[in-house]
């Protein structure tokens, strides 16, 4: 059975930092393209950064503030964002990509003051 699951949403101040977790299980971790999304309501989903197993690549909206890493012994990717801007509020999303596509449920992050 195959789990995508995230962690480590929450509420924050602007300019603080949160580290989202992605846990999976139930495909060939190493193989597949690792991704993060968000979204907010009334938009499209927005890729943020994305890892084939090499350097990760970000859009430009969080280049610099935003890092993800991967784990594959623990198939587990992570996002560390810093200095957030209420801009960055949405759902952020853990997409796993290769011979099938799987999506986590999705965690809230709020940055208010």
């Amino acid at each position: 059975q195959v789990q995508v699951e995230e962690f480590g949403g929450g509420s924050v101040q602007p300019g603080g930092s949160l580290r989202l977790s992605c846990v999976t299980s139930g495909f060939t971790f190493s193989k597949y393209v690792m991704s993060w999304y968000r979204q907010v309501p009334g938009k499209e989903r927005e890729l943020l950064a994305v890892n084939s197993g090499g350097e990760s690549n970000y859009a430009d909206s969080v280049e610099g503030r935003f890092t993800m890493s991967r784990d594959d012994a623990k198939r587990t990717v992570y996002l560390q964002m810093n200095n957030l801007e209420v801009e960055d509020t949405a759902v952020y999303y853990c997409h796993a990509g290769f011979v099938q596509e799987y999506w986590g449920q999705g965690t809230q992050v709020t940055v208010s003051s």
